[in-house]
């Protein structure tokens, strides 16, 4: 395999994670009936630009299909730090009525609507048919199609060049970065800028976050790679914050190569710095990956087959990607997870691809009172336990597995 953004021979492994089916391709109780499609799912490094990447098996129509079950709106914490951002960025670059905000991967609207309360025109992208329709019922015009150089430039032509651009959790999705990472620079007015959140590499390793990786995840990020992805299409970075969601991400501002005159923050060198320093150049630094994942592995066994002995329920909260991964990694089945809860209305009644874990609404909780809850999605643990803090009545416990072992 080469590497999809610099076409270097890919050497360096990062994980191998066997197989799975896509993580969001929930399955209905009619499709219990048939097979499902399992893909390759290992994670390879270029070591000349360092950006880790998946092995391209299954296409994105497939894996971003018309039932795309994730909704962003379904994570209070998340809405809460979409709205921060909004009034940080608005503020910034002075954005107000005669200003155009595009944002690639609008989802449901969760964060255009914030936009759209102060005033400010916006347009989403989002090719997944019904997350566009949650998006249009707010009142927010979207383009249902998949983001690049064509589409940037029908845009920009159109009357939707961008004084500001957003993708939130997308630029990890594409199977072509470079395309995808052009059209930012067709798409944007000549002092226009570019937003892009994603997890970071950095702590993707150092805290054995494994199951971040999954089908839907073409690539994965630190800021080194970034900075190369991004100068060799026509973006200068021009400042990074560090954020905590998803177990670390980083917010990176861009603006056209050609046009922009932002200057670039300080910190950017200093990142850069404590990622050569942390060993994000080199091999070694993704050597012991592979071992930390079987560790958690046996970790998760042990734990769900010692309360299986002791009589004890386990069941989860969470039907999120990430559980998908480290469930099916770890061959965890009902035998051993009874069913997972999940608030999304579109996921309820479904089950896990490839567990094929039932997936039923909260109120199943109060209602069988398990002494264990996993929390799948541990990077909001924290809202998690807030909304669950009912379960203590019967003295419920939650566990969680990344980057360890952790009941509380």
């Amino acid at each position: 395999m080469k590497c999809r953004h610099c076409d270097s021979e890919l050497t360096v492994t990062l994980a191998d994670l066997g197989s799975a089916p896509p993580s969001n391709a929930y399955l209905s109780a009619e499709g219990l009936h048939a097979p499902e499609r399992w893909y390759p799912l290992r994670v390879l490094v270029c070591n000349r630009c360092w950006l880790a990447q998946a092995e391209d098996y299954a296409g994105r129509e497939e894996l971003f299909s018309d039932d795309y079950a994730y909704f962003s709106s379904f994570s209070s914490s998340w809405l809460a730090h979409c709205r921060s951002y909004v009034e940080s960025v608005a503020g910034r670059l002075g954005l107000g009525g005669s200003s155009r905000v595009v944002e690639i991967a609008a989802n449901d609207g969760y964060l255009l609507q914030y936009f759209k309360e102060r005033g400010v025109s916006c347009l989403g992208v989002e090719p997944t048919a019904s997350t566009a329709a949650a998006a249009r019922a707010r009142g927010i015009e979207v383009v249902e199609d998949f983001f690049g150089v064509r589409l940037a430039r029908s845009l920009a032509t159109g009357g939707h060049a961008a004084d500001l651009a957003v993708a939130n959790n997308v630029l990890a999705h594409v199977p072509d970065i470079n395309d995808f990472t052009a059209g930012f620079r067709h798409l944007l007015k000549p002092d226009g800028v570019a937003t892009f959140e994603f997890p970071h590499l950095l702590r993707l390793v150092s805290e054995s976050q494994f199951d971040t990786i999954y089908h839907e995840h073409f690539s994965y990020l630190s800021l080194s790679a970034a900075r190369s992805v991004f100068g060799a299409n026509g973006l200068a970075i021009f400042d990074v914050e560090e954020v905590p969601t998803h177990g670390g991400s980083l917010r990176v501002y861009a603006q056209r190569a050609d046009s922009g005159t932002r200057p670039v923050a300080a910190c950017v060198a200093d990142l850069l710095r404590r990622e050569a320093a942390a060993g994000v150049l080199g091999e070694a630094f993704y050597a012991s990956f592979q071992r930390r994942i079987v560790e958690i592995k046996r970790q998760v066994l042990e734990f769900l087959l010692s309360a299986q002995a002791r009589g004890e329920r386990v069941v989860a909260y969470g039907a999120a990607a990430k559980g998908n991964t480290l469930l099916n990694y770890c061959g965890v089945r009902p035998d051993l997870l009874e069913y997972v809860v999940d608030r999304n209305p579109a996921k309820q009644g479904k089950f896990l691809p490839g567990s094929r874990i039932p997936i039923v609404p909260e109120d199943r909780l109060a209602a069988d009172r398990p002494p264990w809850i996993l929390i799948l999605p541990w990077n909001i643990r924290d809202e998690v336990v807030r909304q669950l803090a009912y379960a203590r009545e019967w003295n419920a416990r939650f566990v969680t597995f990344i980057p360890a072992l952790a009941t509380f």
